[in-house]
């Protein structure tokens, strides 16, 4: 089962991916935890990527397209995986649906998390205050909401039109159970087509 997920940051998608990837055991692949894990590892590139993401700025398609289909490729995404934060620009987008094609895999499930960015706000707070994040300040957090509807949400749209039966937009503002609930019942129908 492959599976992508799209919505703003603090819509829930990496609390979502993490509960899904555990109940399908499959890979969940969030870009953040991806280039979070890579600054880590101390070489030029992680601090290239410091400085990209303490700005807030999202770290460069090449460098992201480089990561993401050697993960993609590698053993531990055999069985599939959820994509958490990829695609995030149409050029993202380009990228994997001819990496997936000349591959042999296509996408099963889409889903689109939508919020109210107010709600978004607050919750983003919230997560900052329990997991003192750096990357989680008010600045930061609309820098990247502005970058999420400037490059993001067109991405979304174009995937909307051409993988319609595939996409299906989820309430993120219910509670986590009930996001659960309506993911697995999808997932279901998905598997018994």
């Amino acid at each position: 089962m492959k599976i992508v997920f799209f919505g703003p940051p603090g819509s829930g998608k990496g609390t979502q991916a993490k509960l899904l990837a555990n109940e399908l055991s499959i890979v969940h692949l969030s870009t953040g935890d991806i280039l979070r894990d890579k600054l880590n590892e101390g070489d030029s590139l992680s601090f290239k990527l410091k400085e990209i993401m303490s700005s807030g700025n999202l770290v460069s398609d090449e460098i992201l397209n480089q990561i993401i289909s050697k993960k993609l490729m590698s053993q531990e995404c055999s069985n599939g995986y959820i994509l958490d934060g990829y695609p995030r620009t149409i050029s993202q987008s380009d990228f994997l649906l001819s990496f997936a094609k000349s591959n042999g895999f296509y996408i099963n499930i889409i889903f689109n998390f939508k919020i109210d960015f107010k709600i978004v706000e607050e919750r983003i707070i919230l997560r900052s205050k329990q997991e003192q994040r750096s990357d989680d300040n008010i600045d930061v957090i609309k820098t990247r909401i502005d970058k999420y509807i400037e490059e993001t949400f067109p991405v979304s749209q174009f995937f909307s039109k051409n993988f319609s039966q595939n996409f299906h937009n989820i309430d993120a503002s219910q509670e986590v159970s009930e996001i659960q609930k309506e993911l697995m019942n999808i997932i279901k129908k998905a598997k018994n087509k």
